[in-house]
């Protein structure tokens, strides 16, 4: 079983997401259009923000999906995409001091175990650094920044919970569908907008599934 896996198939989990086909099957927790979504959310909450940077691991051969992705809605939107390929605390201060030296730039964090361990740091450079940021999750976001757009990381390990009941049950991995997200949730945190000196726009506030003041 599997949680947590964009691209199951470019992967080589499964041969294909509706018949996994062998001894395993799981949940991918984002699709890689949800880069675009991450962008255009990005430029609502920090309208001024002309470039945006992108902080990925580059063994994380999923980051690619996204990648490619934000590079068309950055086309779109008139934004210049910037690539910054880190592993560790130490690259991801470097690169996000290096960011700061550009005016009107953004950031996005795609899922990652490197972004995730080290998210304190990424959020507390960001505030430092007035960067206005989007993140994968809302742990993210209640650890004090700005705007996370993912799926609900609980849920999702329930809804694997009732998989591996029903393996244990007796069904094999090879008849249980690979499930995509179903639904994004959208946090927003007030209280770092108003440290970046933003104003969230009514409409981003409407849609929010979250709102930490």
């Amino acid at each position: 079983m599997f949680v947590q896996v964009v691209d199951p198939v470019t992967e080589a989990f499964v041969p294909s997401l509706s018949h996994p086909g062998g001894n395993i099957t799981g949940f991918t927790h984002f699709e890689h259009t949800i880069g675009g979504k991450w962008l255009q959310l990005l430029k609502e909450i920090a309208p001024r923000v002309n470039k945006v940077a992108v902080l990925w691991n580059p063994n994380n051969v999923s980051v690619n999906g996204f990648m490619l992705k934000i590079k068309e809605a950055a086309q779109l939107l008139g934004l210049e995409p910037i690539e910054a390929h880190v592993q560790n605390a130490a690259e991801i201060e470097r690169a996000i001091t290096a960011f700061s030296h550009a005016s009107n730039t953004g950031l996005i964090v795609p899922p990652d175990f490197t972004t995730v361990v080290n998210r304190a740091p990424i959020i507390a450079l960001a505030a430092q650094q007035n960067l206005p940021a989007i993140y994968p999750f809302r742990l993210f976001v209640t650890s004090g920044g700005l705007i996370s757009y993912g799926i609900n990381l609980r849920e999702m390990y329930v809804k694997a919970a009732s998989y591996f009941d029903r393996i244990l049950r007796g069904e094999t991995p090879a008849e249980l569908p690979v499930q995509t997200p179903t639904k994004y949730e959208l946090v927003v945190n007030l209280k770092a907008a108003t440290a970046l000196g933003l104003t969230v726009p009514p409409s981003l506030l409407a849609t929010a599934d979250e709102v930490i003041e």
